[in-house]
């Protein structure tokens, strides 16, 4: 096996040069081209756990998601590995299934690894988070993305205006005529399912229209829950005009429950939903959405990671909140029944003489 003195001889450079550019330094370019080409004729392989040992970093971050099935999560991934090979790191992926034991469990084994950093999408949970803030306390800085765990210590995170991103999306709906717009949400034990809500009932609130609790169903973002709560939602006697669902997972299951029941969409239900899946062309009608920048969420959470690792930002933690953008498709077309009901300030100005 090729050793680093060997890759020094062959491409003419010093051996702290090489270790440079193994190192992610920054380096002159034709230095670069000449040890990288060396590396490929010579096979190459660094002894990573032997270099971990002598700097105390492994060059690794560790990531954690919830749910590899969900389209959201690849770009998000894409993102994070992209910012960390930029900077030469490597990117170890785990799926939690949205379990709070497995996550225990994969934190515990990237603690055990030693990975520099994490970014970490938490488990819905509304009980004890000291396995999370054990690992702040060993050292190793955590990046939260898309959503923000109930722990006491603050943490860096990077995820959208979820508030923004609902709200827009609902007062779309009301624009087009609809008062009674029912929400599945995602687990309100988790913050941005708890944030598109509020975007819902700011919307409702900002328009004067009255919030019918009834009209609210806990889901768990997961397939599943969007076509057992749309079913409900669609069999009842009075059932909504429109309907908005808080991810594409369960907008999936929602879109299956329309199959099902024979009904269509805008025709019989207008339905948005919070995320644009990547297949929505495949789909009709085209589904309107609030489009999140997956992609952005998991480079500038890497980034972010990577700045604290390096020491560069003050203890202060760091909360980015990108914009989210809604794009209105044919599944929102159809304008809602006049026989709807009416806003509040009519029916206080029906009862006038």
């Amino acid at each position: 096996m090729a050793t680093i003195k060997e890759v020094a001889r062959h491409a003419k450079v010093s051996v702290g040069t090489v270790s440079n550019i193994l190192s992610g330094r920054s380096v002159a370019a034709e230095l670069r081209e000449r040890v990288d080409a060396s590396i490929r004729a010579l096979d190459y392989h660094p002894n990573h756990i032997a270099r971990s040992l002598k700097s105390k970093q492994t060059k690794t971050l560790g990531m954690v998601i919830s749910d590899i099935t969900n389209p959201f999560f690849p770009l998000v991934v894409r993102g994070a590995e992209d910012a960390a090979s930029e900077q030469g790191y490597s990117l170890i992926t785990f799926n939690t299934d949205d379990r709070v034991d497995r996550e225990r469990q994969v934190l515990s084994l990237l603690r055990s690894r030693r990975v520099d950093g994490l970014l970490l999408v938490v488990a819905p949970n509304v009980g004890d988070s000291s396995y999370i803030d054990a690992v702040i306390d060993d050292g190793i800085p955590i990046v939260c993305l898309d959503r923000i765990p109930n722990s006491p210590k603050s943490l860096d995170s990077v995820s959208v205006d979820n508030v923004k991103g609902a709200q827009m999306c609902v007062q779309h709906l009301i624009m087009r005529g609809h008062t009674r717009i029912a929400v599945i949400t995602g687990s309100l034990a988790l913050k941005n399912a708890r944030e598109r809500l509020r975007g819902y009932e700011r919307a409702m609130a900002d328009s004067g229209l009255e919030i019918d609790r009834s009209l609210i169903a806990e889901g768990d973002f997961r397939e599943e829950s969007g076509l057992r709560l749309g079913k409900d939602l669609l069999l009842r006697h009075k059932r909504p005009t429109a309907l908005f669902v808080s991810n594409g997972m369960m907008t999936l299951g929602v879109l299956e429950a329309l199959e099902e029941m024979g009904l269509s969409c805008p025709n019989d239900i207008a339905l948005a939903t919070f995320d644009d899946l990547p297949v929505a062309n495949v789909f009709r009608p085209h589904l309107t959405a609030v489009v999140q920048p997956c992609y952005q969420i998991g480079y500038q959470g890497a980034g972010l990671l990577l700045q604290r690792i390096r020491g560069e930002l003050p203890k202060k933690s760091v909360d980015i909140r990108l914009e989210p953008d809604l794009k209105i498709r044919e599944s929102t077309n159809a304008v809602a029944p006049t026989s709807a009901p009416s806003r509040k300030s009519n029916r206080r100005d029906a009862r006038r003489p």
